[in-house]
């Protein structure tokens, strides 16, 4: 049973979510009473201004509104109160005056002192009653409680030099003080601008500092007897000092400028764990969601961009990981399953992770579908170690689940969290799995995209960039080091052999040319648990740069990931360290047996497409010939059994509900032939409860795709990971 928490809980758990509010409602509430202030102001000019009115009235109704979900009961009362006589002016029940203004004047002042007391932490907080009575008189009703000693109001709002008179003793006694507000909105436009400004200046410095270097080379050419040498040296020394000092505020103030565009980790996970129970009830599970660690703060960039890749590792956490209750009851777990969602900063790090106590991977189901799809060979398969057997499933395509559904199991989710976590944001992920315990997976991030470590080398004449968590070791070793290991070369290193290749061979370059080097220069860049050694001609240089990112037209060079601008005004290709281990295991004949090209070829592929409606058919017949299927249309079930039985086909998609045989049992009278019992069938249907796509698992359904989730890409990028 999911704990239910206790009335104190409750209520301390309250205590604590709304006390983060508070600043926000500050923020907020300021902002209303400047647009009250302003709209009174207006009235003064023009009274008959409606949509000045209406804008007044929307702010004291936010004011109340807000205020009341905070129990701020003072500022709630006396917002209410205004907003009533706003609403009758509204309305046309009242007519607005100079009276009228003041006292509104009045209750604007009133608001914002009581805001001001909760900005300050006060809590205990006061109504003014004589305002309050003055504002309920003005509607022409009697107020709710009259002091002893307050005389009966008249029905018109009192004159100004009688306020005084229903003026409380504690704002009498008040000292007045100028009150200005401890923050201010900025758009986002204008942050992002300044970290691009800041961008430059950081670059114009480095430039600064290559003129710094050019001068200390000048120096070294000249002799003591050269005329002013002594000015020349005491300038260069000066100039050092200055460019050093430069470095140092330049270096503080962007990083000023960063915090102002950090956002706390919550904007992610609270959407995030709210969808955890939602989908957790679709699928008929207990699943208890525990964050941790939402404070911590990552750029808005890191923010925006990393929201899809934790819900697609949530959702296969509740539909691989998590087993059904009475799956988890049988194996002696409690019926509720438990998901955590946690972040941790480590160094210059931001560390997720999205940790499930379910049945763990199976790397039975994950070697056998990798031979079965050709990714790897049986012999591959029998050496692998655990982690490369896990490494798979962040292949293109590949997926263990028994059936793909709208929920997960396409095959299309895991590849798209490894590009965007690492080829996107430069950042690592890894995973740890146990059997019948459960998977962590570790997402590694920097704090921001804006300014990153960059390591600068050169090989066959260029320069290259590294951002710095991918540099694993540096190291220059004698020929005598880099040994042959079944016939390909490698260094240990830590008691691991490491491959090495030479980097202008992985990028084309200049395959087998001469290594000049007397020792051997070893750049080791790793992703996750996968290592290399790249064979370089140089060390360049190694700090804090600028990455820019690809202009449109060249995203598709696998290879790069960026741009850096050095101190000479030289671009330099930031390299994609995962796409080369790729290539470097290819090139050893090791890993998967992958083909990206978009343009693989589909002609020829014969797909039987089943369903009683014709725009349907329709549908699915311009969707798959556009990417080359040759398409065969069947309008009901029996009409889809002849004409499967009548030829040859590599893939079918059947509608549930037809007349005649409904697609469950075409699905079934297909799968005991011989020639169908392994061809992909895909179940494309109105229907998502549960139980209809667990019948279509039952019937032998490869995939189940809701007609309300449809779209071209989900179709073919379906029937691509099923036909492999």
């Amino acid at each position: 049973m999911l704990h239910s928490p206790t009335a104190q809980e409750y209520s301390e758990f309250m205590a604590i979510d709304l006390k983060r509010f508070i600043a926000r409602f500050v923020e907020e509430a300021r902002d209303h009473l400047t647009r009250l202030e302003e709209g009174i102001s207006a009235l003064d000019a023009d009274p008959a201004d409606k949509e000045t009115i209406n804008s007044i009235f929307r702010s004291a109704h936010t004011i109340k509104g807000s205020s009341r979900m905070l129990k701020l009961v003072a500022i709630s009362d006396t917002a209410h109160r205004a907003e009533d006589v706003l609403g009758a002016l509204r309305d046309g029940s009242i007519s607005y005056s100079s009276d009228l203004g003041r006292l509104l004047q009045r209750s604007v002042d009133a608001l914002a002192s009581l805001v001001e007391q909760v900005a300050d932490g006060e809590t205990e907080l006061s109504v003014d009653q004589g305002l309050c009575d003055a504002l309920t008189k003005v509607m022409g009703q009697e107020p709710e409680t009259k002091p002893a000693d307050t005389p009966r109001a008249e029905a018109t709002p009192p004159a100004a030099d009688s306020q005084d008179v229903v003026v409380n003793e504690a704002a009498k006694a008040a000292e007045p003080r100028l009150r200005t507000a401890n923050s201010v909105r900025v758009p986002l436009v204008k942050l992002d601008e300044l970290i691009k400004l800041m961008g430059e200046v950081i670059t114009s410095h480095a430039r600064l500092q290559h003129r710094l270097d050019e001068l200390s080379g000048i120096e070294r050419t000249l002799s003591p007897t050269t005329p002013h040498y002594a000015r020349l040296r005491r300038f260069g020394h000066e100039l050092r000092e200055d460019v050093l000092d430069q470095a140092l505020l330049t270096e503080e103030l962007h990083g000023k400028a960063l915090q102002l565009r950090m956002l706390p980790l919550a904007m992610v996970f609270e959407p995030a764990a709210r969808m955890v129970r939602e989908l957790a009830r679709t699928l008929e599970k207990e699943v208890e969601c525990i964050t941790s660690g939402m404070e911590i703060e990552l750029d808005r960039q890191m923010i925006d961009r990393i929201g899809d890749p934790v819900v697609h590792l949530l959702r296969n956490s509740i539909d691989h990981g998590i087993e059904s209750p009475e799956r988890r009851q049988q194996a002696g777990k409690p019926r509720h399953g438990t998901v955590h969602l946690t972040a941790r900063q480590d160094g210059g790090f931001v560390v997720i992770e999205v940790t499930d106590d379910g049945a763990g991977l199976s790397l039975a189901a994950i070697r056998e579908k990798g031979i079965r799809k050709g990714l790897i060979s049986a012999e591959q398969a029998a050496s692998m170690s655990e982690n490369d057997l896990v490494e798979l499933i962040f292949l293109p395509g590949f997926s263990t689940n028994a059936i793909i559904t709208d929920v997960s199991g396409r095959g299309v989710g895991m590849d798209v969290v490894k590009r965007c976590i690492v080829e996107e944001l430069q950042g690592a992920i890894s995973v740890k799995t146990t059997a019948a315990q459960g998977t962590r997976f570790a997402l590694r991030l920097p704090l921001s995209l804006a300014v990153m470590r960059v390591l600068l080398v050169e090989t066959a004449g260029q320069q290259f960039g590294f951002t710095a968590q991918y540099v694993d070791h540096l190291l220059e070793v004698p020929d005598s080091r880099v040994i042959n290991v079944a016939e390909r070369k490698a260094v240990v290193i830590d008691n691991e052999f490491v491959p090495v290749v030479e980097l202008a061979e992985l990028l084309s370059l200049g395959a087998n040319r001469q290594y000049v080097r007397k020792n051997q220069l070893l750049v080791v860049v790793r992703v996750g648990n996968t290592k290399l050694a790249l064979r370089i001609d140089g060390l360049v240089d190694e700090r804090d740069m600028v990455i820019k990112p690809l202009p449109e037209h060249l995203r598709q060079l696998a290879f790069i990931s960026g741009m850096v601008m050095t101190g000479s005004n030289t671009l330099v290709s930031i390299l994609q360290v995962s796409a080369l281990l790729d290539v470097a295991q290819r090139l050893r004949g090791e890993g998967p047996k992958i083909d990206n090209e978009i343009s693989e070829q589909t002609t020829g592929i014969r797909v039987l497409v089943v369903d009683d409606s014709l725009n349907t058919r329709e549908i699915e017949k311009d969707v798959l010939e556009a990417h080359g299927y040759r398409i065969t249309l069947a309008e009901d079930g029996l009409d889809g059994l002849q004409k499967a039985r009548a030829g040859e086909f590599d893939a079918i998609l059947t509608d549930v509900e037809m007349p005649r045989m409904d697609g469950f049992t075409l699905t079934a009278t297909l799968r005991r032939e011989e020639r169908y019992r392994h061809v992909p069938i895909i179940i494309i249907t109105s229907r998502e409860k549960e139980e209809d796509k667990r019948r279509g698992i039952q019937v032998g359904a490869d995939a189940y795709i809701v007609k309300g989730d449809f779209d071209q890409s989900n179709l073919v990028d379906t029937l691509k990971a099923l036909l492999g």
